[in-house]
């Protein structure tokens, strides 16, 4: 076995813990796959792997090995992914990062469809809402709501509606409001979302005739977390104000009602960010396509999220 396909078995056996599942999912016997690490050792003069009857270890060396090549292999996947036949049908492992509400309420949904059209993509999604290093933690694309990132290319994908709502039973209890500013009495209370990382609470956004207004709604009750958020208001805990594509199915269902249609702020432009030298990665152009189109279904209010 040459150098690279060493390099390549060292690091299944790292990502899969252990030779049986490297072996079975490089389709090579466990003998032949434990001679190539054996060799790479000796060609490094050190032991990566600590082998035990029941079970497989990586080493400190081992470790700051497999992080440094990882990246390469990951880099070369990305050359190799823009010639030939992988044009048509491209592999490897694609790192893409997300916040959690965009992942639970878009991406996942609808990942089936995706994953059937490129079965050798090996997606890993991070989920998270802090500003990833795209290129220093080596991810592939990110999914952001900005595009000031003069390191990074990006390429809008689509935009998202914003919506006021609230349950049925809170609207019985508390009325409709007929205008923002409203929300700051504390006669319609609100549930409001502050940030996880700053504490601030987020001021609402919206607009009537052109005109922008914000305001710093009067909360009862605040959540950090996009599902959460949801869930206030379906149990009847205040009014929210989220993107659209959130609610939207419980609209549809009859479990929340928009209110405040008329006072709709500007949809949120969504981006996805990549760093120059994936540009020329199919992997990150299948994946731009077919984000693009998802999010163009979701960009209108009247149109049901799914």
């Amino acid at each position: 076995m040459d150098h690279l396909k060493a390099i390549r078995a060292f690091a299944r056996v790292v990502e899969t813990g252990g030779f049986g599942r490297a072996a079975q999912s490089l389709q090579m016997p466990n003998a032949t796959l434990s001679k190539a690490i054996k060799s790479l050792e000796g060609h490094l003069g050190v032991q990566l792997l600590e082998r035990s009857t029941r079970r497989v270890s990586v080493t400190h060396d081992g470790q700051a090995y497999y992080e440094r090549t990882r990246h390469l292999l990951t880099e070369l996947d990305d050359i190799e992914s823009t010639l030939g036949q992988a044009k048509a049908s491209p592999r490897g492992r694609l790192r893409v990062d997300t916040g959690g509400a965009v992942a639970s309420a878009l991406l996942i949904p609808a990942l089936p469809d995706f994953c059937a059209r490129y079965p050798d993509i090996q997606l890993q999604l991070g989920v998270t809402d802090r500003t990833v290093d795209v290129i220093g933690e080596n991810v592939d694309c990110a999914i952001r709501s900005t595009a000031n990132d003069g390191a990074l290319i990006a390429r809008k994908i689509g935009s998202l509606a914003w919506t006021t709502c609230a349950s049925p039973a809170y609207l019985t209890r508390y009325g409709t409001p007929t205008e923002p500013r409203q929300l700051e009495s504390g006669r319609f209370p609100v549930a409001g979302y502050f940030s996880a990382h700053s504490g601030a609470l987020s001021a609402l956004q919206f607009c009537h005739q052109g005109q922008p207004l914000e305001i710093t709604p009067h909360c009862h009750l605040t959540v950090n977390e996009s599902n959460a958020h949801l869930a206030t208001a379906l149990a009847g805990l205040g009014l929210i104000h989220t993107l659209d594509f959130m609610v939207r199915p419980a609209i549809t269902q009859g479990q929340l009602v928009p209110v405040l249609e008329s006072w709709r702020p500007a949809p949120l432009d969504v981006y996805i960010n990549y760093a120059p030298s994936r540009q020329l990665s199919t992997k990150v152009r299948v994946f731009a396509q077919w984000v693009t189109a998802l999010f163009a279904k979701h960009g209108e209010p009247n149109k049901k999220a799914g």
